[in-house]
């Protein structure tokens, strides 16, 4: 019924009630809920509330306090309301035209003058334009001796009226004249539930609020912290300050995940720093502004529940020390000036790292269906063309839908990075089915479309555009492990950036991986040199079915490190049954029974069963590893670490992570690289990001990483750490761990 939205149009109420009442039918909050109240007794406060006609209020949201000394409340003796289902708050009671309660109270002192209480509301209008009001306190000073008392004007009403001078509201919109920060920009929190922070900015027209320029935090408060913020998705703006970023018009909510220490009830202080600007005019500085929170009491559920879910906030995008901790870290510390040379340089930075993926370990057995493709195009120019366009279409369809996937989970508050689909156990295991189905398909025991049995002329002509764009989609999945020089600047870009900008980005990542097959296509000299198509095709087809096969072992070893051996024993269950599927369908194909054909689908589905069964598996005790010398990260542990003056070499892998293992096994896993470390009396401390972990999520953030590998060397206190490159050389690492290098 109700649409929780978390304030009424704060700004419009900054200006004169009359005006708004005539532009948008609402009323100000005390007239839509006026408020009586008077002694009825020693011991006892009358209320009655009249409520205007399509408002409602609800019975749950009205609360009462005092800060008197001696004045204890009793529990608000409040009537039966209609009940209602609210999609934020649930099952809940409403009040409409009007409400009568009471409140019991006790004064410890008998010759008090008054009794003086706080009493808050909430309530929404529920026709068009269907809004909630935030929490509404009146404070109540009721003479002991008198009979009735007017209410006071609450603390929201007071600022709006007293503290600035309005001219003619149509005359203050229509300006050039910018208004003061105060009225530009209207900051303010409430509690959703005691875990959850909701925020809001409300604007005036023609103002706007950067979104990689906000932030709330917590200034003042028992061991409560607040979680990485969730913003909706906003509106791409280019102006003359920051080039082509993301702002917010009008209005904008704001959830905030809390991690609290103790579910006790308080009371926090809320700060939020932002930058807007007027558009055509000016842009304000850096403003802050602290708001109080009330934080109910919580439950141990609750406070589980919260804890479990929360994704720690990235460092403070205000903070100064930044700039020397690496380029990269500059890039995220900062809004990406994406205009100019800005843009150009992140496209060309993606395009190159796509070009050195083609020469990456991960890309290695899809190389198996571009050599036969490559092979087959020798026929004529017109089909080297067809085979690299349809391998190009592939390839930028498939990074694509990647890019849009992760502004999707960018806008939905999600921390992602490079290969943060490796990180759910289901999409390797389905990985798994595909290449051990690519392999079966090049050993010749079912094919994908035509068969390649034929030689010359047929083989030739037996290949068709499904196979090649299969052939880039497959090229852009198991590209994911690996990370390219060059890739992580225009990856930290493209996670920061508005999302066209980022959408852009991914694209030229794939225009890079597909050009070596774009240019054999469209090069006459370049395809003449290929080989002629003829019957060694076919035993070479056959041979690169084994790289597919050793990559899905490998990933079998990956399950089985994020879910543990009953992962393993489940998704070789179930490749078992592809298997018998496949062999099933392509026997049935040649001998033309169409029942056995549908048995053998649904063969082919029930194999999906172990990747259900494995998603559901819980994670296995964290182990990790790691030489003698070596820790597991802890961010307290780097702390204490650095406090004490000692330099850390941190490695964030994952096993997933080709390039990470290809690290260790040459630079990081040497007898040089121990003898290193004890020479510079430097600890070793890795972090595993196989499985979401939102420590080393927010560790990866904070360095302006999009994903595994990271290598970061601190000496001490000094800086914010020396970023390494994600492909290492002993000479890199030497460097890095001498003193005086930050």
């Amino acid at each position: 019924m109700s649409r929780y939205l978390f304030a009424v149009l704060l700004s419009l109420f900054a200006f004169t009630t009359g005006h708004a009442q005539e532009q948008d039918g609402l009323l100000p909050v005390d007239q839509a809920y006026v408020l009586k109240a008077e002694l009825a007794g020693p011991d006892r406060i009358a209320l009655h509330w009249t409520i205007a006609k399509d408002y409602y209020l609800y019975k749950g949201r009205i609360k009462a306090k005092t800060s008197q000394p001696g004045l204890t409340l009793g529990t608000l003796d409040l009537p039966k309301g209609i009940e209602e289902h609210d999609e934020f708050f649930g099952d809940v009671e409403i009040y409409h035209d009007s409400v009568e309660a009471s409140l019991p109270f006790t004064l410890a002192d008998a010759s008090a003058p008054t009794v003086d209480v706080t009493i808050t509301v909430q309530g929404c209008h529920e026709t068009e334009p269907k809004i909630c009001y935030p929490p509404h306190p009146v404070k109540l000073s009721l003479k002991r001796e008198a009979i009735a008392a007017a209410p006071a004007a609450s603390p929201l009403a007071e600022k709006l009226s007293g503290g600035f001078a309005f001219g003619s509201t149509v005359d203050t919109l229509d300006s050039d004249e910018a208004l003061p920060p105060e009225q530009a920009f209207v900051f303010e929190a409430i509690e959703m539930s005691p875990t959850e922070i909701l925020a809001r900015w409300t604007m005036p027209k023609g103002y706007y609020l950067y979104r990689d320029r906000s932030q709330v935090s917590v200034v003042d408060g028992r061991d409560v912290e607040v979680g990485a913020p969730q913003w909706p998705a906003g509106v791409d703006h280019t102006d003359e300050h920051f080039g082509t970023v993301v702002v917010y018009y009008n209005q904008v909510e704001l959830p905030v995940s809390v991690r609290r220490a103790d579910g006790e009830a308080q009371t926090i202080q809320l700060q939020g720093e932002f930058q807007g600007c007027k558009e055509n005019g000016i842009c304000y500085p850096v403003m802050q502004r602290t708001v109080a929170v009330d934080l109910d009491p919580a439950s141990a559920e609750e406070l589980a529940a919260a804890a479990k879910a929360f994704v720690p906030a990235t460092k403070s995008i205000f903070d100064s020390t930044a700039a020397d901790a690496s380029a990269e870290n500059a890039l995220r510390s900062t809004p990406p000036v994406v205009s100019g040379v800005g843009v150009l340089g992140a496209l060309l930075f993606a395009f190159l790292g796509g070009i050195i993926l083609n020469l990456m370990p991960c890309v290695l057995p899809v190389l198996s269906f571009k050599v036969i493709g490559l092979a087959q195009s020798g026929e004529s120019l017109a089909k080297a063309r067809s085979h690299a366009i349809w391998y190009t279409l592939g390839v930028l369809v498939s990074f694509a839908v990647l890019g849009l996937l992760v502004i999707a989970l960018r806008a939905a508050g999600q921390a992602l990075g490079w290969g943060f689909q490796l990180q759910q156990p289901g999409f390797v295991a389905i990985l798994i089915y595909v290449l051990l189905a690519v392999g079966l398909s090049l050993s010749g025991v079912f094919t994908i479309g035509a068969s390649l049995a034929g030689t010359g002329q047929g083989l030739a002509s037996k290949s068709g555009p499904a196979g090649d764009f299969f052939t880039g989609v497959l090229a852009c999945i198991v590209a994911s492990p690996c990370t390219a020089p060059f890739m992580g600047p225009a990856l930290v870009f493209a996670f920061a950036s508005s999302s066209i900008v980022a959408l852009l980005i991914f694209l030229a990542l794939g225009l890079g991986l597909a050009l070596p097959f774009l240019l054999v296509g469209f090069i006459p000299a370049l395809a003449s040199r290929l080989p002629k198509p003829g019957a060694w095709m076919e035993t070479f087809k056959q041979v690169l079915a084994f790289p597919m096969y050793l990559t899905a072992v490998w990933l079998v070893w990956v399950l089985g490190k994020q879910r543990g051996v009953d992962a393993i024993g489940l998704v070789l269950v179930g490749a078992v049954v592809l298997a018998l599927a496949l062999w099933w369908i392509e026997r049935s194909r040649r001998a033309d029974k169409p029942i056995a054909r549908v048995l053998a689908v649904i063969v082919l589905i029930a194999s999906l069963v172990p990747v259900w069964m494995i998603a559901r598996l819980d994670l296995p005790p964290k182990s990790l590893d790691m030489a003698e010398s070596s820790i597991a990260y802890s961010k307290d542990k780097l702390a204490a670490l650095r406090a004490d003056g000692r330099t850390v070499f941190v490695n964030m892998t994952a096993d997933w992570c080709v390039t990470c293992k290809a690290n260790e096994k040459s630079v990081l896993g040497t007898d040089h690289f121990e003898e290193l470390m004890k020479q510079s009396n430097a600890i070793y401390m890795k972090g595993d990001w196989t499985n979401v972990d939102p420590e080393i999520t927010a560790f990866l953030q904070a360095h302006g990483a999009v994903g595994v590998p990271l290598y970061v060397v601190f000496h001490g206190d000094q800086g914010n750490g020396k970023v390494l490159p994600t492909v290492l050389t002993e000479a890199i690492v030497e460097d890095a761990l001498s003193p005086g290098t930050l």
